[in-house]
């Protein structure tokens, strides 16, 4: 085979193979909306905690809500400390590590015997749940979850990267029209 032929070939697989990658770590975003609500009327916003949220790190928790902040100023919302916000904003993180298997075996059934090999990796999936309250009627209005958002093995540029492209996919269609 020429070696042209060949290197194309590798790299194809290279490709492949890159892809694939991609498209496990996609990050995934969903959100929903409580029905008949006028987002037109919500001008500001404050953070609140979620009683019973697991909280990661003080700077894991700034770089979320500078995240969170910089897609809702967008949005043209205005974060404030009063107590007189039109919006509650909170979130829930969760760090869940789930066990893959990578399986690969030779020989058949028809001959017996053969090889096998197993091997296991741990993949961790970062999962942030936004919710957004509206406290004069004291009731959930919208909420949106990004899975694959957080990983505590990446470095803190990567971290705010992933953040900030989750946070801009998931409130992207925010306020619903």
């Amino acid at each position: 085979m020429p070696q042209n032929q060949s290197l194309a070939k590798t790299g194809l697989a290279l490709a492949v193979v890159l892809m694939a990658c991609t498209a496990v770590w996609t990050q995934d975003v969903t959100s929903k909306a409580m029905p008949g609500t006028n987002f037109a009327k919500f001008k500001t916003y404050k953070w609140v905690a979620i009683e019973g949220a697991a909280k990661p790190d003080q700077i894991t928790d700034a770089m979320i809500k500078q995240s969170v902040d910089s897609q809702l100023a967008a949005k043209g919302l205005t974060k404030t400390d009063g107590d007189n916000a039109d919006l509650d904003v909170g979130y829930q993180a969760a760090i869940n590590e789930e066990r893959q298997w990578n399986a690969y075996g030779t020989g058949g059934v028809r001959w017996g015997g053969g090889m096998a090999t197993a091997t296991s990796s741990t993949i961790v999936i970062g999962t942030l749940v936004l919710d957004m309250y509206d406290p004069a009627a004291k009731q959930l209005v919208w909420s949106g979850r990004a899975t694959k958002t957080l990983d505590p093995n990446a470095n803190q540029e990567k971290k705010q990267r992933n953040l900030d492209k989750a946070m801009a996919k998931l409130l992207k269609n925010f306020p619903p029209k």
